[in-house]
């Protein structure tokens, strides 16, 4: 436990910065989930609306350090492959 009251906030902050950030990955996670689903049921129109969806997750999740920028373009990479092999 710490005894200056500086560090207190910062151990505060950390506690509140890291449950936001859990939230956002987890409902980054959900929204792959869906797309995933959506392609393994083989439905074309909901999977381009999941992969909308999801790509623009995956940006906003880069954009704000959640996730690493290559790690964003690899997802993205393979969502967008994943469509093309759906949609021949």
């Amino acid at each position: 436990m710490p005894n200056i009251k500086s560090a207190e906030k910062r151990v505060e902050l950390s506690k509140k910065q890291n449950a936001a950030n859990k939230a956002a990955k987890t409902a980054l996670k959900t929204v792959i989930k869906k797309y995933d689903a959506a392609v393994a049921e083989g439905n074309k129109e909901a999977a381009s609306e999941a992969y909308a969806a999801a790509v623009k997750s995956i940006d906003k999740a880069a954009g704000s350090n959640l996730i690493h920028k290559n790690n964003a373009a690899r997802k993205k990479s393979r969502l967008t492959k994943a469509l093309n092999e759906l949609n021949k």
